[in-house]
């Protein structure tokens, strides 16, 4: 399955993988936890991303100054569900990344449920809820 914005990261990663070919999962993993926007603008308040829950409240108490820009936001909010994607496959038993078939990244759960992060890391950014740590602990009780 071939993503277009991650021919860039494989080629500065070493990854050269087949079109079509299987995706090391670790790897696959450590790229969606970049989150590179996100982790720069978290740094400036002090909050440390250190891929726990913890860290996704503490997120979810910063200033939305993210919303003041139209042309940012969407970027902050993909990073934020990408990083709440980090943590629940970090924390929660059985949850892995997992490609749809369009190459979109989703959380499955171990019992089956798919989570799309990223969609809940854009309502965050734009409105403020469902806060990440609500999805998380939903995903951590599944």
């Amino acid at each position: 399955m071939e993503i277009p914005f991650l021919d860039g990261w494989r080629r500065r990663h070493g990854e050269r993988t087949a079109p079509g070919g299987p995706r090391d999962p670790a790897a696959l993993a450590g790229m969606l936890a970049e989150c590179e926007l996100l982790r720069a603008r978290v740094q400036g308040y002090g909050v440390r991303l250190d891929d726990t829950p913890d860290s996704l409240a503490a997120i979810d108490q910063l200033p939305p100054r993210w919303r003041e820009d139209p042309e940012e936001l969407p970027w902050f909010g993909n990073d934020a569900g990408l990083y709440l994607g980090t943590v629940i496959v970090r924390t929660v038993p059985g949850a892995a990344w997992q490609l749809t078939a369009a190459g979109h990244p989703v959380v499955r759960l171990a019992s089956g449920r798919e989570i799309d992060v990223v969609a809940a890391g854009l309502d965050w950014a734009a409105g403020g809820s469902p806060e990440l740590s609500q999805v998380y602990a939903e995903a951590a009780e599944t």
